[in-house]
């Protein structure tokens, strides 16, 4: 069997994410319709952490032993890192273990990944390798944020799971040689916010004036999409899942019609997407610098 590259990222089943006001979290009911759809579907990979609140609980409780796990760890807030946040990271593992029903996981990531880059961050990942040489984890991963994050992690660590920001306006890690790279050494890597958090997803009047500046962006995005008749999901998940260097697209979804949509949008080809619209202006592809 063949599975599919997109996979579930569960935020929205424990907490409210995103900007667009329908992005609300979940009931337990429609949970249970989505991981059936995407059972049927062959996506075969959930994305979860303990930073999503009820997440992992409600997962344990929705029967999820037909799919492969990844979760994530807590931030770890001091500047330097002891054995004893190395037992936290053990004993929150095993917390979430419990909660999500399972003996063991597919994948482990550090959530912070600056975390790796402090004094002592030895003592948090060699708890991964304890975790993994037990068969408790099988890939030992990372979220990052840019390329430069990255670059210093693998060059200090060997890491089997990356997941990171990635969307049609953005070249960066393209253009860096950073997913080759990745695909090189075969790490493998899992996209998220390919919708970034659905502002790409958005018309003129949805958007909020915050985001004016890139008035001249959204006009040519909207023109590129209207004279090749394509819409805006069918454009963003289809360039996501047509990079080669990419494993698995993360998607958030409040509905089964959402995740019927979204399946349904990988269907077909997509234009050539002209220079103009890829932009590396962090203010805009870095949600935490919105409100700047």
């Amino acid at each position: 069997m063949k599975f599919s590259k997109i996979s579930l990222g569960t935020v929205q089943f424990g907490i409210d994410y995103g900007i667009s006001p329908s992005n609300k979290q979940v009931n337990r009911k429609e949970i249970i319709n989505i991981l059936n759809y995407a059972k049927q579907h062959n996506i075969d990979l959930l994305d979860t952490a303990p930073a999503y609140g009820d997440s992992e609980l409600v997962l344990g409780e929705s029967n999820i032993d037909n799919f492969k796990i990844v979760t994530k760890t807590r931030h770890f807030n001091q500047d330097i890192l002891t054995t004893q946040d190395a037992e936290f990271l053990s004993s929150d593992f095993n917390k979430s273990l419990k909660l999500l029903k399972q003996k063991s996981v597919y994948g482990l990531m550090i959530h912070n990944a600056d975390d790796l880059l402090k004094l002592g961050a030895d003592n948090v990942y060699n708890q991964l390798k304890k975790l993994k040489q037990e068969g408790l984890i099988a890939k030992i991963g990372v979220s990052i944020y840019n390329g430069d994050q990255l670059q210093k992690i693998i060059d200090q660590f060997d890491i089997d799971l990356v997941q990171l920001p990635f969307n049609i306006l953005d070249r960066r890690l393209i253009s860096s040689g950073m997913l080759q790279k990745l695909n090189n050494l075969g790490v493998e890597v899992h996209a998220r916010s390919i919708f970034l958090q659905g502002l790409l997803l958005m018309n003129k009047d949805s958007r909020t004036e915050q985001f004016n500046r890139w008035d001249n962006l959204w006009r040519l995005w909207h023109e590129w999409l209207n004279d090749n008749k394509i819409t805006a999901l069918e454009a963003t998940i289809r360039y996501a899942i047509s990079k080669s260097e990419i494993s698995k697209v993360l998607v958030g979804v409040n509905s089964t019609k959402q995740l019927q949509e979204i399946i349904q949008a990988t269907k077909g080809s997509l234009p050539k997407i002209p220079n103009e619209i890829f932009t590396e202006d962090i203010n805009l592809l870095n949600p935490s610098n919105w409100s700047a």
